[in-house]
């Protein structure tokens, strides 16, 4: 299938079809037999494109319209809470698993770093002092870190660790368009301080509290930091190597994907701010606070990589109300 010359064949059906189910209560007899026609004529051509393989993009979007008009065809209505349960049983979880590879290579990435950078500070008393002065060391190790968690109201805590991560993510996010870099730069700083407050303590004997105190929001905040990094990386690369499709059209594409990711994620940073305001600081032990987190952690995974790969897999972007388009995994 050449898919330009496909495109440019039947784009004209899928405008005056997007035409009429937007005016789906003001059409005629006549117009609504061409409802009809036009949905099953473009019902078969998605068959095609899915089949071929040549572009989910297309298919996403071509899957987003009969979604729509479906609505107009049969007479049924849409209600905003359907819009939202759509959106969260097939949109979000369908566009982070396509993104998974992205997802992954940056959790890794991160990880490696943090490790690699703990190691060092931990193996050298020199540079640990060239970072802090040894009372600065001491006020971070048996003090800060964990008064951090404990200093103000749990409420207030919650709502500020919130809106802070959905801040970092969205940045993340966003500067994905400047080809990546800045998102790149982000996550090196996240990894680069966290081994260096990880190095302390442990090299202070406090590992147990290190991880105690890390390990019950941290799972579920950076796993969605990273699908967020991975949303940005995605998008830039998109301006590098846009495939077969114009620039503008990929970044226009993947720009549409990044808002779903963006969305989804919202309650996701939301309950890992609950997590860090009200299980972290508790006096729960250390294995019931990491238990906890680790259930949040199990069931995010879950929920996309089992709801997710059924929606990419079965309803490529069937989506009412969400972005039309879907990121493809490269």
């Amino acid at each position: 299938m050449d898919l330009e010359v496909f495109v440019a064949e039947h784009r004209a059906d899928w405008a005056r079809l997007d035409a009429l189910t937007r005016r789906r209560r003001r059409l005629s007899g006549d117009e609504i037999d061409e409802l009809v026609g036009l949905y099953q004529r473009t019902a078969t051509q998605l068959s095609m494109v899915q089949a071929s393989g040549l572009d989910q993009a297309l298919a996403a979007r071509l899957s987003s319209q009969l979604a729509r008009s479906r609505a107009a065809v049969s007479g049924a209505q849409s209600s905003g809470w359907q819009a939202v349960g759509r959106f969260a049983a097939v949109s979000f979880p369908a566009a982070a698993y396509r993104m998974r590879w992205w997802w992954l290579g940056c959790a890794a990435g991160s990880i490696l770093v943090a490790v690699l950078v703990g190691w060092r500070v931990a193996g050298s008393h020199t540079l640990q002092a060239s970072l802090l002065p040894r009372s600065g060391v001491a006020r971070l190790v048996h003090h800060q870190f964990r008064h951090y968690y404990s200093a103000t109201d749990a409420r207030s805590f919650a709502a500020h660790v919130w809106l802070n991560n959905i801040v970092v993510a969205g940045e993340t996010v966003i500067l994905g368009v400047l080809i990546g870099i800045p998102v790149l730069y982000v996550l090196a700083v996240n990894a680069v301080n966290g081994g260096v407050v990880g190095a302390l303590m442990i090299s202070h004997g406090r590992s147990g509290e290190f991880w105690g105190l890390i390990l019950p929001h941290g799972m579920l905040e950076l796993s969605a930091v990273f699908l967020a990094a991975a949303a940005g990386l995605r998008l830039g690369w998109a301006v590098v190597d846009p495939g077969p499709r114009p620039r503008v059209r990929a970044l226009a594409e993947e720009g549409r994907a990044l808002i779903t990711i963006a969305i989804g994620l919202v309650p996701v940073l939301l309950v890992s701010g609950v997590i860090e305001a009200f299980v972290t600081p508790s006096p729960l032990p250390t294995w019931a606070r990491i238990g906890i987190g680790a259930i949040a952690e199990a069931a995010f995974l879950s929920y996309i990589f089992v709801i997710g790969r059924r929606a990419a897999a079965g309803e490529v972007g069937d989506i009412i109300e969400a972005p039309d388009q879907l990121p493809v995994a490269g």
